[in-house]
């Protein structure tokens, strides 16, 4: 385990609402209590958005919900605020956040997964792509150097893309997915008076980044992964 900061009784995982057993139970060992964001849905415009899905961790453990060790039910869904904009846009004109996310879009499987599903075939625009090919584009290093806003992004879903544009949208896409579940963690952060925890190293760095250049001083936790 690492941890930055100073710590707390309470700790709110990021950036997904769901968890590996092994990882819940190494927060349970560490903090009294471990909070959990409902599904991450985006509204980019009226017409275009993210899924939500309606599973919690609750499900799986009611009992630790019962007891007041699990807390579930944070929402993190819906239009964008001006605050969440300016915070997305800021890491994405981040040169060094932005590399920290394309290395972790290109080496790190878990990240891959939590973006994109490269395993099936995938919708990109109009067209429907294997996933392994659809992934290979997606780590070229053009992207890296493409700059992108939230205004772009929801321009974007709102046409009809076929090609290098509809991959564009889905990279663009991935970074203010990332950026917005961060965002999220630090409003929920202060208004929960808690740690920050996950167990994936490049969300951890890609948040420790946010936070270094935002001067924020949120005590944030990574739980090394060992076995599974």
């Amino acid at each position: 385990m690492s941890m930055n900061g100073s710590p707390s009784t309470d700790a709110l995982f990021y950036p997904f609402h769901l968890c590996h057993e092994e990882t819940l139970h190494c927060l349970l060992a560490r903090f009294y209590r471990v909070h959990f964001r409902d599904y991450m849905a985006i509204q980019l415009s009226p017409f275009s958005g993210t899924t939500a899905y309606a599973d919690r961790m609750g499900g799986t453990f009611p009992e630790l919900v019962t007891t007041g060790r699990l807390v579930q039910g944070h929402n993190v869904s819906g239009p964008l605020s001006d605050t969440s904009r300016a915070s997305i846009d800021r890491d994405l004109a981040d040169t060094q956040w932005r590399r920290v996310f394309h290395e972790a879009i290109r080496e790190d499987r878990r990240f891959q997964r939590g973006l994109f599903d490269p395993t099936h075939a995938m919708t990109i625009g109009r067209d429907v792509v294997p996933g392994p090919a659809a992934l290979l584009r997606l780590m070229n290093e053009n992207f890296l150097h493409q700059p992108f806003t939230v205004k772009t992004v929801q321009q974007l879903s709102c046409e009809r893309l076929s090609g290098d544009d509809a991959f564009r949208f889905e990279y663009g896409l991935a970074l203010v997915k990332t950026a917005a579940a961060q965002c999220y963690t630090i409003q929920l952060a202060h208004q929960l008076q808690v740690t920050t925890a996950t167990d994936s190293p490049a969300h951890f760095q890609l948040f420790g980044r946010s936070l270094d250049r935002e001067n924020e001083r949120l005590p944030n936790h990574l739980v090394i992964r060992t076995g599974y």
